[in-house]
C-alpha cells in the first residue's frame, strides 16, 4: 500500500470516530499535511507530518505506516508517532488549564468558616 486517503488514514488511526468526522475535522482547517491545508482526498504517504486539532489539544504526527483499516488501539498506535515537542506543548497547556479552572473553581467556605467570616465582618463594623 503506496498511498491512503487522509481521512481513512486519520479514521484508521482512531483519531476521529467516523470518516464522515475525519472529512468534517479536514474541511473545517483542523488538519494539515505539512504545514498546508489539505482536502479529504487528498493521498498522504510515510513521512508526512500532520498537524490535527481536537478540542483544546493541536497534535502533530509523523505518519509512520498507512492502513485504510480500522484496528484496536494498539495497532492505530504504530501508525504514527508523535513529535517531542508537540507533547511537550500539548502537556504545558494541559498543566495551565488545570492551573486556571482550580483557580476558578476554589471551594466553598464550610460552615465553621463561614461564622469565623460573619463573624469578622460583625467586629469590623
Amino acid at each position: 500500500m503506496d498511498k491512503v486517503r487522509i481521512d481513512k488514514w486519520l479514521w484508521a488511526a482512531r483519531f476521529y470516530k467516523t470518516r464522515s468526522l475525519a472529512k468534517q475535522a479536514i474541511e473545517g482547517g483542523k488538519v494539515h499535511a505539512d504545514g498546508q491545508r489539505v482536502k479529504a482526498s487528498k493521498e498522504i504517504t510515510t513521512g508526512i507530518t500532520l498537524s490535527i486539532r481536537q478540542g483544546w489539544d493541536q497534535v502533530e504526527v509523523e505518519v509512520l505506516a498507512l492502513s485504510d483499516q480500522r484496528r484496536g488501539a494498539d495497532i492505530a498506535r504504530t501508525l504514527y508517532q508523535e513529535t517531542e515537542a508537540s507533547a511537550a506543548k500539548r502537556e504545558q497547556a494541559r498543566a495551565e488549564r488545570q492551573a486556571s479552572n482550580a483557580a476558578l473553581h476554589s471551594e466553598r467556605p464550610n460552615k465553621k468558616q463561614r461564622r469565623q467570616i460573619h463573624r469578622f465582618i460583625r467586629e469590623q463594623e
